[in-house]
């Protein structure tokens, strides 16, 4: 009984110590939402941790006050148990399965949104306009993220791209017909609402799928700008490296 007697108690430790584990002593918490919200969610694992200590204390100074005044009879099972049943005042059993997502999360994080989440969705662009960008920074090759380079590519009217070389950092994923894009997952607030940003690459073999890749090339201009047939942009490229996934591995909308 002494194991149910603190189950909720141990369930909110756990959870608490699993947000704490991925927000204020690591930064694996960005595989799932912003770096905005870290202080949140430490303040949140703190509250966890001290409201399952609480609990446990409160639970045993009951059980120590009923011990004192109960006097268990011969053939009759304790305050948790009666009539055979498998719950009491520490609820059912059951409920310890809630540990295991806990336990999960402490010790197995689950990885950032890949290629899976990626090929599951349907393009979707911003619903914008054919327009003028601003002018990009001198120097080759410019930094720009996949979404930039798309928005530019499709969108961009003073045709900005046009004999520039850039360069961009993504994960690889692949076509049916044997093409291959560098890619990037875009969020706003976590990854719960992340939707898909690629540029097929052209000029280079394809790594294997959700390796992390920085990439290096110029436009390939295709199909009428603001058009399904300018999606998605291509790059030819002149260098791919293979680097590591970065500890933020979202870019922000």
């Amino acid at each position: 009984m002494r194991g149910r007697r603190y189950g909720p108690a141990v369930l909110l430790v756990l959870t608490g110590a699993a947000v704490l584990r991925v927000t204020l002593f690591s930064d694996l918490y960005l595989r799932y939402v912003q770096a905005g919200l870290r202080p949140y969610l430490i303040v949140s694992g703190v509250a966890l941790v001290l409201l399952g200590v609480t609990t446990a204390a409160l639970r045993r100074e009951a059980y120590e006050d009923e011990g004192q005044g109960h006097v268990e009879h011969e053939g009759h099972g304790g305050p948790d148990e009666h009539d055979g049943h498998s719950h009491g005042a520490a609820g059912p059993r059951v409920a310890w399965l809630l540990t295991l997502p806990a336990v999960a999360l402490l010790l197995f994080p689950p990885p950032a949104l890949g290629s899976y989440s990626a090929g599951r969705e349907a393009a979707q662009r911003a619903a914008q306009g054919v327009g003028s960008f601003p002018a990009l920074p001198a120097g080759n090759p410019v930094e720009l993220s996949v979404a930039q380079f798309g928005s530019r590519a499709i969108y961009d009217s003073g045709r900005s791209l046009k004999g520039r070389t850039v360069r961009m950092t993504g994960f690889v994923t692949h076509g049916d017909d044997g093409t291959w894009y560098v890619t990037r997952l875009l969020v706003s607030c976590c990854a719960a609402d992340a939707t898909t940003s690629k540029v097929e690459v052209r000029g280079d073999d394809a790594p294997p799928t959700d390796t992390w890749v920085t990439v290096t090339g110029a436009w390939h201009p295709r199909g009428k700008l603001g058009s399904d047939a300018a999606w998605p942009p291509v790059l030819d490229a002149t260098s791919v490296r293979q680097v590591k996934q970065p500890a933020d591995p979202y870019e922000k909308r």
